[in-house]
Formats: structure tokens, sequence, C-alpha cells
């Protein structure tokens, strides 16, 4: 059985830095990334800490220092209206930003790992205009102006994929992420009004880029829009954790799609403190869910910081002889 876990910020703890130290610098993005890789042989390899904050960044929004080891997040949305994203730019992902960082970092880590499976993490439209507009302000105007705010996140998505166009001309491939339009934080019916046809547009375009499928990874209560998440075109989606979701009703919506690979998320919490008979015990649990899926792993959803390698290592081991 794959066991398949996501190193953000953990990666940071690896070399002994803070995530904001990472996230800025990419000789330590590279070192911390590395340092992962070589201690887990994962896949795919994420290249990134703060990863929603790339592009908003790019377009103008103020990411800030954290106390101690917490995860940058934006801290001041650039617009407050979608006229003004609307108006917005789409940024060059050869100059804005970190986007080329991490583009760099990606394509160093592909060259000294040959064998690896390097992606950068690309935003879906909806957690880029969370960011650049904040996530009430977005909501109410997918109530009040539904209709706008899908032409807003068409917007976007024209300048997600330059930045696809991107990593594909560095000889990288991306992860899909839009975590921010997930239920209950945007109910399944405005999901399907305003969202999907944003969010289908962006994964057609970025299959194409890349000649394949792209993942499709978003967190929360999934389990209520697994019709809407296949009808991206994706082949690869995640179950989210069991605090976000009903872990055995999401796989229920899957069982018509056996050809979709399904990543089920442990909690991350008893990845991060243990002891190992629980890790065992949560491991078990998803095993079991999954005995008849094919095409099913067990993740771990971001690796918290603190988390001990020793665990990793450990679910690695137990997993993979199952």
């Amino acid at each position: 059985m794959e066991f398949v876990p996501s190193v953000y910020e953990h990666c940071a703890a690896l070399i002994g830095r803070r995530p904001w130290e990472v996230s800025r610098d990419p000789e330590l993005m590279f070192r911390g990334q590395a340092e992962a890789y070589r201690l887990y042989q994962h896949a795919p390899v994420v290249v990134g800490v703060d990863i929603y904050n790339l592009e908003a960044e790019a377009y103008g929004a103020a990411v800030a220092e954290p106390l101690g080891n917490g995860i940058p997040a934006v801290t001041q949305h650039p617009c407050a209206t979608l006229e003004e994203i609307l108006a917005l730019p789409s940024p060059d992902p050869i100059s804005a930003g970190r986007l080329p960082m991490i583009i760099g970092v990606g394509r160093r880590l592909k060259n000294t790992f040959p064998g690896a499976d390097v992606r950068i993490p690309v935003s879906g439209p909806f957690s880029l205009a969370t960011s650049l507009l904040g996530l009430d302000s977005l909501l109410c105007e997918a109530c009040l102006q539904p209709e706008r705010t899908t032409a807003m996140l068409l917007h976007l998505v024209e300048g997600q994929m330059a930045f696809c166009r991107a990593i594909r001309s560095a000889g990288l491939d991306i992860a899909f992420f839009e975590s921010a339009a997930a239920p209950p934080l945007l109910s399944p019916e405005l999901f399907h009004r305003v969202e999907l046809p944003a969010l289908q547009t962006a994964m057609q375009r970025a299959a194409a880029i890349v000649h394949h499928p792209v993942p499709c990874i978003i967190g929360g209560d999934t389990a209520r829009i697994t019709d809407h998440l296949l009808a991206t075109g994706t082949l690869y989606v995640i179950c989210p954790s069991p605090h976000e979701t009903d872990q055995a009703a999401f796989l229920r919506g899957l069982r018509p799609h056996p050809h979709v690979k399904v990543r089920v998320n442990m909690a991350p919490e008893i990845v991060a403190r243990g002891p190992l008979e629980t890790l065992k015990g949560e491991a078990d649990r998803i095993l079991a869910l999954i005995r008849d899926r094919p095409g099913a792993c067990v993740g771990t959803g971001a690796l918290p910081y603190e988390t001990p390698p020793e665990h990793v290592l450990f679910l690695q081991k137990y997993i993979g002889a199952a």
C-alpha cells in the first residue's frame, strides 16, 4: 500500500529553520525539500511552504512574517471589490514575487533527483480570489453577484494558465490546490453555480498544458461535492481528514469511478503527536476503509512542522507492508 506524506512547512523543521525563512530563501527551500526527499523518498515532491500565498503575493497581497514557527499567511488583501480584481493584470511568472524562485527550486530538485516527481503548487481561482479579496467579502459577492463572481474567477484562471505554462517550460509538473472553495465555506449549491465553471476551465486547460489530467486537491467537507470534483476531469482527488469530512461517505461517492485515484488522509494531529500505537490504529482505520478500493493510498495531509520524522518513517514502513 502506498503512503503519501505531504511535506510543506515540515521541510523547514528538517533543517532546523523557521518556515518563514525557508519560504523566502531559495537555498533553504532547496535544502529543506532535498532533505525531506532523501529521508522519505515521497511522491510527489511539492515545492513550497505557504503554497496558497505564492500567486496572491505576486498580485500584490501582503504576507507578513509570523511569530516563531507559524506558517506565513496573507495579512492584507489588495482588492476591495470584484471589479478591482477584474482590473488586475496577470503577474509574469518569470519575474513576479516568489514565482520564479519556486520554479527555480523545482528545476534544481528535478536535476538533483531525476527520479523524483517534482510538482509546483498552483492555486485554484477561488482560493486565489480569497487571498485577494478576503473570504467574507468573496462569499458575499458569490451570493449577491454569482455571475460576476464567476467572471472574476475566470479572469484569474488566465493568469494561472500563464503560471502553468512557465512550470511546464521548466520541465516540471503541477499540483492544483483549491481548498478555500470547499464546504462548509462555500455551499455545494454555490460551488456548482459559481466555482465549478471556473474550476473546470482551469483543470481542463492545465491538463492540456502538461498533457495529462492534474490532481485536484481540495480539503474541507468534500463528501458533499464528489460529483463536482469529478466533473473537472481530474483522475486524482484527496479524501480529507476525518475531522473535515465523512470519509466513508466520500469513498461511497467515488464507487462509480474506480479509475480515479484517491488519497485518504490521516488525522494530522495524530501523525504529529503519536504515540506509535495511536499511529498504527489510525493507519489501520484507513486501511480498512480502502480495503476494496482500487487505486487508493494513505496520506497525511500537510505534515505539521513539529512532526517527528520517526513517525513518518514508521507509517511508511507499516503502511507499505499492508
